[in-house]
């Protein structure tokens, strides 16, 4: 019986020896192994009464049971729903009622705070932790090491992640069997990952980068991981001399560049090194590259879609772009209203078309036909423009757009002139409430710990080189800019904490 994902991604590896799983202390989970173990999982998921298009919640800390768990709900045809760990009691109260799960799995701390909101919608919890101990295992225990898969369609959903929900109630994306398996294939020919890898895995589980771009690109090429709890610096630097590929969030690059002992001679067998889920600085590409001789490619992706674009393996990576179209992925920028195109080198909506865009979003017809157009492109939200190479370059989200004084302003073209400065570690610009021109541009700005803030010339610095009503019309300075988990800057809490700049003025 046909089931897309376990075929290709599972079933290849059944009984083999190689590598899948290298921990920090030498251990190695073998591929055979790991494989009973996933059907151990799947006996005990189906023991829970868990069938075929049934959703599985999963909130836990990162292990290898968390992936063995994955690996099962694809064998038997569950839809995985992984949940951030940072998310409180409240915010999986939605998830469950949205979901309304099967089966939540979660850490055994968590279990009394969550159990009541488990009963209330009829789901049964179990519990594993993050060294893989719980009700969960306890049941999984024992159970045959061989199952047969559940037949399933590539039209299937395979997965559900919700979005940040930053602008409003939380979207459930319904994520299907062809999209992962074809993201993951194309993935794996455009980066040249192959059974001769090892991926240095820092990321988090809950998310498409650390799940389905980095295990399961891992697992069609028959790769292996070393496999890290999380970003650790010491565990890091000790992990890279063995690693060939690093798949992390700016901020993992930054931290290894504060520290001396990270060289090129470190690296030496490291053949790339990939960036996403946050813009990765132009500075700290340069810096990067001076440092260990490697450039890093950086891509483009979303919740909804999972990878649609990146800078060539082979070819020049572009600081500042996220590259090309993968293939059998289409681009367009346009005006957002119609889906009319825009003049090369505009700024427009970026919209997505092919194998990778979602089914659409759970619950939520209505929200899936204002972002999912008829003729099958998902207008991402994302504003951006095409330099006359073709490479793609995001400005921001349409969310992040200020009108000021009837004129649109980018955040990201205000924050390369702020970035330029010597004293500037990073920037992020963003529009509040303005008595006179509707928004006003404010920067917030992050000094060099070594560096002498500068104001005045910062100032000088914009008017030199932005039009009056894209200059900040305040700068403030911080320690550190808000990021999510994934580390990326969260405007929305910028926009709320600065909002009443401009109370009361007029300038």
């Amino acid at each position: 019986m046909p089931n897309p994902l376990f075929d290709a991604l599972l079933a290849p590896h059944r009984g083999s020896h190689a590598p899948f799983i290298i921990h920090p202390d030498g251990q190695v989970v073998s591929y055979g192994e790991f494989l009973n173990n996933v059907a151990r999982a799947a006996h005990a998921l189906s023991a829970c009464g868990l069938k075929p298009g049934d959703r599985l919640a999963l909130q836990a800390e990162k292990s290898v049971s968390v992936l063995e768990i994955y690996g099962a709900s694809l064998l038997i045809g569950a839809i995985f729903l992984p949940l951030n760990t940072a998310y409180t009691d409240s915010e999986v109260d939605y998830f469950l009622d949205d979901a309304k799960p099967g089966l939540f799995i979660c850490d055994p701390e968590r279990q009394s705070g969550l159990s009541a909101s488990a009963a209330g919608q009829g789901t049964r919890i179990l519990t594993i932790s993050a060294m893989g101990r719980g009700s969960f295992t306890d049941l999984a225990t024992g159970m045959p090491a061989k199952a047969t898969p559940a037949e399933r369609g590539g039209d299937d959903i395979a997965a559900l992640l919700y979005t940040s929900g930053t602008t409003g109630r939380s979207k459930g994306a319904m994520l299907t069997q062809d999209n992962l398996l074809s993201n993951a294939r194309v993935l794996q020919g455009s980066w040249d990952i192959t059974a001769g890898d090892r991926l240095l895995h820092a990321l988090p589980l809950y998310h498409t980068h650390g799940l389905f771009v980095a295990v399961n690109t891992t697992l069609v090429a028959g790769a292996s991981m070393i496999f890290l709890t999380g970003f650790k610096l010491e565990l890091a630097l000790a992990a890279l001399p063995e690693a060939t590929t690093m798949m992390g969030v700016p901020t993992f690059y930054t931290r290894l560049l504060e520290d001396d002992r990270f060289t090129a001679d470190l690296v030496r067998k490291m053949r790339l090194f990939i960036s996403g889920s946050a813009p990765l600085l132009a500075e700290t590409h340069k810096a990067f590259e001076a440092r260990t001789g490697h450039r890093i490619l950086e891509r483009y992706g979303m919740t909804e879609t999972g990878m649609n674009t990146s800078n060539p393996y082979d070819g020049e990576r572009r600081a500042g772009s996220v590259g090309f179209p993968l293939p059998e992925i289409d681009i367009r920028i346009t005006d957002g209203d119609g889906g009319t195109g825009v003049e090369p080198g505009q700024v427009g909506m970026i919209e997505v078309r092919g194998p990778n865009v979602f089914k659409g979003y759970w619950g939520m017809p209505e929200k899936t036909r204002e972002e999912l157009r008829e003729n099958g492109y998902f207008i991402t939200g994302d504003l951006g423009h095409r330099d006359a190479d073709g490479y793609l370059h995001i400005v921001g989200r349409n969310k992040d757009l200020i009108i000021s004084g009837g004129y649109n302003v980018y955040p990201k073209e205000i924050e390369l002139v702020l970035d330029d400065a010597g004293w500037v570690k990073e920037s992020a610009v963003i529009g509040v409430p303005h008595p006179d021109f509707g928004e006003g541009v404010v920067a917030v700005v992050v000094p060099m710990p070594e560096g002498t803030p500068d104001l005045p010339g910062l100032k000088a610095a914009a008017a030199g080189r932005l039009a009056k009503y894209k200059q900040p019309k305040a700068i403030i300075l911080v320690d550190d800019l808000p990021r999510n988990t994934m580390g990326k800057v969260q405007k929305n809490v910028l926009r709320d904490t600065y909002a009443d700049q401009f109370a009361q003025k007029a300038i």
